[in-house]
């Protein structure tokens, strides 16, 4: 896939932990299982197998972390992009509550994995989920209770306009819901971290290694621009990025443009004065902004999703005009950085993890809530290698309606759809 935005200078890469340049597959290779995209899907699940014991080749287009992994918000939230009330009608309340359970898991095998592995990504707690409108915090309120009554989650604090700026100091609110068991990190330094750990595990991991086709069987053969990978399993990871290379994988995912902006050092006061409790912020529109502070006192602002995938013409100027309306006082400030990529959404938001054939599994869609989910995806892809397959069953039975409209189409019509609820936000 073209991606014209890639170019655009990342702060992540510019502050990113030193990490070797990988050699490029040339040549035939062997392997148990042969994982396609670097990024955190596909690291976790080979970081995963290859502590198992598996001989693990990953193959990634670009570098580790050069996709969605390593230039997105940083914030690894509670549950799913789609509402848990809404799950359950799709799955019934016992599969909900593994599926809560799971995604429970995926915060905890990061903070487990940058103790263990001794990541530095700057990683930190906290997300608070900003109401911009009274029905907004009606929902917000909602779903506390649902997650207390129903999942026993307790580790949230719901704040109205008086409490509010304990986390943001705003008018832009009306109140918001305070997560204390959520997180945010440096995704890039976090990716290159579990790299390090994948390989000292024994995988091998080839960057500049694109995909050109797959040929199924036992094994099947990965067929890189130079070399082949025959493999008992492999696992497609490359979520937005995957391209036509499994047709009827493409058709549950939407590549979607999302945008970031990160201001010059603003100083410890001054950004502790926007964000007093240093939580990762999320709005509550459908077409959301999300922020928060870096480890050097910068404002990382993102927003501006695109789903036509043509980037904004002056990216600074619209998201710096978005991080001035919720901070004012941001008025002599810009941006150093701006940014952009893709990532993938379902129809539903929910991740998309199924079998392509019985030995060909796939892992994508996370839908903005990549950072926790893609780590457990990895290791239940890995479980189900390894013969253990029934959580991994639990999410592929999910429902995921496949965008219409074909190629040419479905973007289009994809568009079309989210200007209603683009409009929608603008209601009171």
């Amino acid at each position: 896939m073209t991606d014209a935005i890639d170019r655009l200078t990342s702060y992540y890469a510019a502050t990113a932990n030193a990490a070797p340049e990988r050699t490029t597959l040339d040549g035939e290779a062997r392997a148990d299982v042969c994982v396609v995209g670097g990024g955190f899907t596909g690291i976790s699940a080979a970081l995963n197998l290859a502590e198992r014991g598996y001989d693990v080749v990953v193959l990634e287009a670009e570098r580790v972390g050069w996709g969605a992994s390593g230039r997105n918000g940083g914030q690894a939230g509670s549950a799913y992009a789609a509402d848990m009330s809404a799950i359950r009608r799709w799955v019934g309340e016992e599969d909900a509550k593994r599926l809560w359970a799971i995604a429970e898991e995926s915060k905890a095998i990061i903070r487990e994995r940058v103790a263990r592995h001794g990541i530095q990504c700057d990683l930190r707690d906290g997300q608070f989920h900003a109401a911009n409108k009274p029905r907004h915090l009606r929902d917000l309120r909602q779903m506390q209770a649902d997650w207390a009554q129903t999942y026993g989650y307790t580790d949230t604090e719901l704040v109205d306009r008086d409490g509010l700026g304990r986390h943001v100091a705003t008018d832009a609110y009306v109140g918001g819901l305070y997560d204390s068991g959520s997180l945010h990190l440096h995704p890039l330094n976090y990716c290159l971290g579990l790299a390090r750990a994948a390989e000292e595990a024994g995988a091998r991991i080839f960057e500049g290694s694109r995909v050109e086709s797959l040929t199924y069987g036992e094994p099947a053969v990965v067929h890189t621009t130079d070399g082949c990978v025959r493999a008992d399993h492999v696992i497609l990871c490359a979520n937005a990025y995957l391209g036509e290379l499994v047709p009827a994988v493409r058709r549950a995912i939407m590549p979607v443009g999302t945008y970031m902006g990160a201001t010059p050092p603003l100083g410890r006061e001054r950004a502790l004065a926007l964000l007093p409790s240093n939580a990762g912020v999320t709005d509550s529109n459908f077409v959301l902004d999300y922020f928060r502070l870096s480890a050097d006192w910068r404002l990382l602002y993102g927003g501006r999703v695109s789903y036509s995938t043509i980037p904004p013409r002056d990216l600074a100027a619209s998201l710096g005009a978005r991080m001035r309306h919720v901070f004012p006082s941001l008025s002599d400030v810009g941006f150093e950085y701006t940014w952009g990529g893709y990532v993938a959404i379902t129809a539903e938001r929910t991740p998309d993890l199924g079998r392509v054939t019985g030995n060909v599994l796939c892992c994508q869609g996370f839908s903005g809530h990549g950072v926790a989910l893609t780590g457990v995806a990895g290791k239940l892809a890995a479980e189900a290698v390894a013969g253990q397959a029934e959580r991994f069953d639990v999410m592929a039975r999910l429902p995921h309606t496949p965008f219409p409209g074909g190629r040419r189409l479905r973007t289009p019509l994809l568009v079309a759809a989210m200007a209603y609820y683009r409009l929608r936000d603008l209601l009171p």
